[in-house]
């Protein structure tokens, strides 16, 4: 004879509590007594019992599912955020739909399609879509976007970042009033640091530098390519006395290259890097970095979804910002 599957019916009677108590802890734990939870936890995990998810989806508003799409997580600067997301989504009752979307825009259009033919709750992007006709297509879909990582002037629903160009801006007045003159920037192939080299670039000229020269790296950064960007320097017409890298991640390789032949840093060449990862603080030298609270932005996220499933009004742009971490490399 074939095991029937146990039903709610099966998990409240166990746990002393009425179905309806059940399925409100399945779908708000938070608006369930910690005691009584702790014993439909217990029940559940006796008897087995898996929500049907598909059917409380069409039965309620809400799927308990959230997508985070993130371009890469090898060597990346956004794990802490995802990380600190997950746990804080899972905390809530929600699955969390991770997808790797690289730099190709069909791959991110490919899966923003897949996300919301699963009828997600919300799409947490990391990054700004630049296509204008899925920018207008998410708009219509009547789910909740989030872009983090960037601050549009107009978000597609809600944006958690900030200005990438203001935080280039930041690196070289920091630079200048450190007495450097010559900066090298190590760019990657990406909308964020391309304009973080412009604004560096920008007021770098503005304040009355000479033009940086520049160096174009694909993504993902990684180690090899700041060995790569070292030997690249002496293809230059005058030595830089900085180099500006897009990432730590560069700027380690960059650093441990220049060891390497002798070259010390920061008294002979200066290195920068962006993110503020683990390994910054753990080099010798120390690097010098770029420090956003990724973090925060996991709990602003957190803050954005709890208030919609309320239907309470939030800001359409949050602005965690930036700063510069000054260490031994700069």
């Amino acid at each position: 004879m074939a095991v029937r599957n146990p039903r709610l019916d099966d998990v409240a009677a166990m746990a002393g509590v009425s179905a309806a108590t059940v399925s409100r802890y399945l779908n708000s734990p938070e608006v369930v007594a910690a005691a009584t939870g702790a014993r439909i936890r217990e029940a559940i995990e006796k008897t087995g019992y898996v929500q049907n998810l598909a059917a409380t989806a069409l039965a309620g508003s809400r799927s308990r599912l959230i997508a985070a799409l993130v371009p890469d997580i090898a060597q990346s600067i956004f794990n802490d955020t995802v990380e600190a997301m997950i746990d804080e989504l899972a905390s809530d009752g929600n699955s969390v739909m991770l997808a790797l979307t690289g730099a190709d825009n069909r791959r991110l259009t490919r899966e923003i399609n897949m996300a919301l033919g699963r009828r997600v709750d919300a799409i947490i992007l990391t990054g700004i879509v630049s296509d204008a006709e899925l920018r207008e297509r998410l708009r219509s879909a009547g789910t909740t976007v989030i872009e983090t990582w960037g601050l549009p002037d107009d978000p597609i629903d809600v944006a958690v970042g900030f200005s990438h160009r203001a935080a280039g801006e930041e690196m070289a007045r920091f630079l200048r009033q450190r007495g450097y003159r010559r900066p090298h920037l190590v760019v990657p192939r990406s909308p964020r640091s391309e304009r973080r080299a412009d604004g560096f670039a920008t007021r770098w000229v503005h304040d009355g530098g000479p033009e940086p020269t520049r160096l174009e790296v694909n993504v993902p950064s990684h180690f090899g390519q700041g060995r790569l960007a070292y030997r690249g320097l002496s293809d230059l017409d005058e030595q830089p006395d900085v180099v500006v890298c897009g990432s730590d991640w560069i700027a380690q390789g960059l650093i441990v290259e220049a060891q390497a032949a002798g070259i010390r840093v920061p008294d002979q060449i200066a290195v920068t890097g962006f993110g503020n990862l683990r390994l910054a603080g753990d080099m010798r030298p120390t690097i010098t970095s770029m420090d956003v609270d990724g973090a925060r932005i996991a709990r602003e996220v957190m803050r954005v979804l709890r208030a919609r499933a309320a239907g309470k009004e939030i800001e359409t742009r949050i602005d965690v910002g930036f700063r510069v971490i000054a260490r031994e490399s700069a």
